[in-house]
């Protein structure tokens, strides 16, 4: 079955710019266009968007999306460098995960410090009467931080 860029646009959320653009870039090599010149995809393209947009995720450049498009177009003679990219794109992530891991530690104490000072009705003594937070405030924070 075919679809068309609204229809496409609709069903992945992306605007029909957004994939006019994908397709400019060389993004959307296989989109085929129909005999008065519209683009008509298939299940395997929105497989494919559905690919740079968790590429896109994680960080990765569009230009090296494109440059993973190309290998693959290229064929089997890519498959190690396909792998080598796929591999580094995984200790990026396993890095970002780790410090919004660090960033969630952060936001957690300032839910339980502000709980606690909505049960105290003030800010005032929290640290010193939960030592618990004390505890946490400098372990995320430093001892000379005034969070």
């Amino acid at each position: 079955m075919g679809y068309s860029i609204g229809q496409v646009a609709k069903k992945t959320g992306l605007t029909a710019h957004t994939l006019r653009y994908y397709e400019k870039e060389g993004l959307l090599p296989f989109v085929q266009k129909s005999g008065s010149g519209l683009r008509v995809f298939s299940e395997n393209d929105l497989g494919w968007l559905a690919m740079i947009e968790c590429l896109k995720g994680t960080g990765m450049t569009l230009k090296d999306i494109k440059q993973y498009i190309d290998w693959f177009i290229e064929g089997d003679s890519t498959l190690e460098k396909r792998l080598d990219m796929f591999k580094r794109q995984k200790v990026r992530v396993a890095e970002q995960m780790a410090q919004l891991q660090q960033h969630m530690e952060k936001i957690n104490y300032k839910i339980a410090y502000y709980s606690e000072a909505v049960k105290r009705g003030s800010t005032d003594d929290v640290l010193e009467h939960n030592k618990w937070l004390a505890a946490e405030k400098e372990r995320l924070f430093g001892k000379q931080n005034n969070q």
